[in-house]
């Protein structure tokens, strides 16, 4: 399966698995297992591989290294290690092979994709394009570490946000060393009380540094699943917990002319505009040719029904989510729509976020803590 095979394969059912809008229902669910389980490589070829990269032996480079990973995704696993100068770390290291593989790879995925989706076999090109350029960029662990400073300091103002820092002596463009930190499930309430931190805090401080992120810088960690986000375990947790980001492989940066037509379509939709609606989807790369009748009759639907649900149209955190509904109606049920790949991310990401903090601390109102950024960026000039 694509699970056992890793790299490319692993990485496009991931991929893939985001992709209602192309792939069935059935080919979703198989797809959707592999997002978690990726076996680890033998130590014997990270050793080498680790020792080739960084053009010394392991134990010159560092004080120790655990064999055993502590993960291993798609593209790479990782390893605790301390450095000669006592720090501890953990090191990134991609499968060895993934890079010289991928074109081969695209080939047998373009075949494979073709026969899943046999009636949106048009929208295949643009998704393996997508995925493969996304691929790319998350095999370049230098733009890794790039992003993760970027994104450290747009959020340093937060101060309750933990990003690890890079060591670039201890890295290249396919393995990544980084600060480690002790760290808590958040999703583990039991322990987390157990340390006096309440995970309303957590989840509060998690969703007002994704909506900075989404709304107001443009470049966000699109990658928010459990495995990628803890609490740091450290004296004053009780007080101040502190959230711990890990992996920017899967960051996204919204170019500022789509960031511009995401706000003029929000704008539009307020004032229940269904020409502006849809000429900001169509600058957005959202329309198939010759679609664009047809979405419009649908967008004209949408307002109808949000019509007859509650008159004026404001945004209230209520109304927004009556508006991710419509908007996920819209998307599924209107052919020629669909999402680019940036936004689709932009949109799961919020979904998931939103999910995640209902499951730990269900009292916390995330659209009530978002608003206020999601106003800033609509007040935004153009």
């Amino acid at each position: 399966t694509a699970g056992a095979l890793k790299g490319a394969f692993a990485k496009a059912g991931q991929f893939a698995s985001l992709r209602h809008d192309v792939l069935p229902a059935a080919a979703l669910a198989e797809l959707d297992v592999l997002q978690e389980r990726v076996p680890p490589l033998p130590f014997r070829v990270v050793e080498r591989f680790v020792e080739e990269q960084l053009g010394a032996p392991i134990a010159r480079s560092f004080a120790t290294f655990d064999p055993a990973p502590i993960g291993a995704a798609s593209i790479a696993q990782v390893h605790r290690a301390r450095l000669h100068d006592g720090t501890d770390v953990a090191v990134k290291v991609q499968y060895p092979w993934i890079e010289a593989a991928l074109p081969s790879d695209l080939r047998l995925l373009r075949f494979a994709l073709r026969r899943v989706a046999r009636n949106r076999r048009d929208a295949v090109e643009p998704l393996l394009e997508e995925f493969a350029a996304g691929l790319r960029e998350e095999l370049d662990f230098e733009r890794e570490a790039r992003v993760a400073a970027e994104i450290a300091a747009n959020l340093a103002e937060l101060d309750r946000i933990v990003v690890p820092r890079a060591v670039p002596s201890h890295s290249t463009r396919r393995v990544l060393t980084m600060t480690h930190h002790p760290r808590i499930d958040l999703r583990d309430g039991g322990a987390l009380r157990a340390r006096g931190i309440a995970p309303e805090r957590v989840v509060e401080t998690l969703v007002r540094a994704y909506a900075r992120m989404v709304f107001r810088d443009g470049l966000f960690h699109a990658d928010p699943h459990p495995g990628n986000l803890f609490v740091v375990d450290e004296p004053g947790a009780a007080e101040a917990p502190r959230v711990l980001f890990l992996d920017f492989g899967l960051s996204r940066r919204l170019a500022p002319e789509l960031r511009r037509a995401l706000r003029g379509a929000l704008h539009a939709v307020i004032a229940r505009d269904v020409e502006g609606v849809v000429s900001r989807m169509d600058e957005m790369g959202m329309i198939a040719d010759g679609a664009r009748p047809g979405v419009e009759r649908a967008v004209s639907a949408m307002f109808e029904r949000l019509r007859e649900q509650g008159g004026a149209l404001a945004l209230s955190g209520g109304q927004v989510l009556g508006l991710k509904d419509e908007a996920k109606r819209l998307l599924g049920e209107t052919p020629g729509l669909r999402l680019p790949n940036d936004l689709l991310l932009y949109a799961k990401t919020l979904s998931y976020l939103f999910a995640l903090g209902g499951r730990i601390a269900p009292d916390v109102d995330a659209m009530r803590i978002s608003l206020p950024y999601l106003l800033r960026f609509l007040a935004e000039a153009d």
